[in-house]
């Protein structure tokens, strides 16, 4: 079993920056990929960006060259560092951990004011 624990959301100006981040605990081993989802109002929860054990990352394009996911190994945490954020970032970002199975974070709230 695998649980993961966010942190970093919170209310920002539009131009602003955010930090969210994902520490996992339990049994983690093995290749797995780490990131993080979104889900804003009315809408379906959609992939922001995504990245392996071996450091391979991708995003969703709305968010490239604003969003920047990383991971620390040792720690068994995943960031994503939100810059420029736009009211359209509006969403519950949701943490998610693909070790053998999906596991899923509570969520945790970014809203982005105009």
């Amino acid at each position: 079993q695998v649980q993961l624990v966010e942190s970093g959301g919170g209310l920002v100006q539009a131009g602003g920056s955010l930090r969210l981040s994902c520490a996992a605990s339990g049994r983690i081993f093995g290749p797995n990929a780490m990131g993080w989802y979104r889900q804003a109002p009315g809408k379906q929860r959609e992939l922001v960006a995504r990245i392996t054990s071996g450091g391979v990352s991708s995003y969703l394009d709305s968010v490239k060259g604003r969003f920047t996911i990383s991971r620390d190994n040792a720690k068994n945490t995943v960031y994503l560092q939100m810059n420029n954020l736009k009211p359209e970032d509006t969403a519950v970002y949701y943490c998610n951990a693909m070790i053998g199975q999906n596991y899923w974070g509570q969520g945790t709230q970014v809203t982005v004011s105009s």
